[in-house]
């Protein structure tokens, strides 16, 4: 026995097919591709920058080490030496022409171990230790809010290096200037204070009693704030100079050079501490005060210009990005 089957034109089932097929097209692409990409493995890296990058994680983990066992000075130090090996591996891998996502993001983790969380962690440290000599036990107020400026700095270092990493150029000509206050140069901020405030200034208190007192006192009370205010600048879409590419590589005017043997001097006067501390908090500053300053400028009318090396601009350099 037959069965009859009522079958659809040819044409309505290729009408049919041409309507689906698009949507079927385009939902099966992109599983595809995502399989694709999660299936992605890495084949090869640069072992160089990698490893210098590595290091930097080491040094910022050691300097987690030595602030838990009250070694603030070296500590300190070591966050410097995180800040040195940061540098490098940068440079090295944009000058061999290798950079790649890979050293990119391993490059964020680490700055995240030895700018994010080993400085606060020291100065958490420190202020807890100074508490404790003071007589403060238990969950007074000083200490949740000491606790509560860690956090929000560590925060704003996670969301400013995962920032960087999705606006990040990897051409070397890109990197002029930086969005924000750069993780390493907030770091810098508290571990030169921290520095400052255990080696250079005990120097002091045989001389001037009285001077040591009131700069050890304005140190432990203002380091939670100044934190708090790196942590804000870190985020924000304030300009601040890559002090390398606009001011010391390639050719510069010969004022350049003055400059530098100036700071040079400046720096074997007032001895590495004390330099530290101005050079780390004036350049924290600038992005501020330049930010103020066009503020007003603009009321005023008058708004200055910048150049393709990206070093006066106001009206562009500091105005937020879209």
């Amino acid at each position: 026995m037959t069965r009859l089957v009522s079958r659809q034109p040819s044409y309505e089932r290729r009408a049919t097919r041409n309507e689906k097929m698009p949507r079927l097209r385009t939902k099966a692409g992109k599983e595809r591709l995502l399989r694709r990409v999660r299936k992605q493995r890495l084949k090869s890296v640069t072992i160089l920058p990698s490893l210098i990058t590595i290091l930097n994680g080491v040094f910022g983990f050691a300097a987690i080490i030595f602030a838990g066992e009250g070694e603030f000075v070296k500590a300190g130090y070591m966050v410097l030496l995180a800040m040195l090996a940061d540098m490098l591996d940068g440079r090295l891998a944009r000058m061999s022409q290798n950079t790649s996502s890979f050293g990119g993001q391993l490059d964020s983790l680490c700055d995240m171990v030895s700018f994010g969380v080993a400085p606060v962690f020291l100065m958490y440290q420190v202020l807890g230790t100074r508490l404790e000599s003071s007589g403060f036990t238990g969950e007074s107020f000083s200490q949740r809010f000491i606790w509560l400026a860690s956090a929000a700095y560590m925060c704003c270092a996670a969301i400013r290096l995962a920032r960087f990493n999705v606006e990040n150029e990897e051409d070397e000509s890109a990197h002029m200037s930086f969005v924000g206050l750069p993780s390493p140069a907030a770091a810098g901020v508290i571990v030169s204070l921290v520095i400052f405030n255990q080696e250079a200034l005990p120097e002091l208190a045989e001389k001037n009693t009285q001077f040591y007192t009131f700069c050890d006192s304005a140190i432990i009370y203002t380091l939670p704030a100044l934190a708090l205010g790196a942590a804000v600048l870190m985020v924000s879409r304030m300009r601040y100079p890559h002090i390398v590419n606009q001011y010391i590589k390639g050719k510069k005017p010969l004022s350049h050079l003055i400059r530098i043997l100036l700071l040079l001097a400046f720096v074997y006067i007032c001895k590495l501490p004390t330099a530290m501390v101005l050079a780390f908090c004036g350049f924290a500053a600038s992005g501020f005060v330049k930010w103020l300053y066009s503020k007003v400028a603009r009321k005023k009318g008058a708004v200055p210009h910048q150049d393709e090396a990206g070093q006066e601009l106001l009206n562009e350099d500091l105005e937020p990005e879209e």
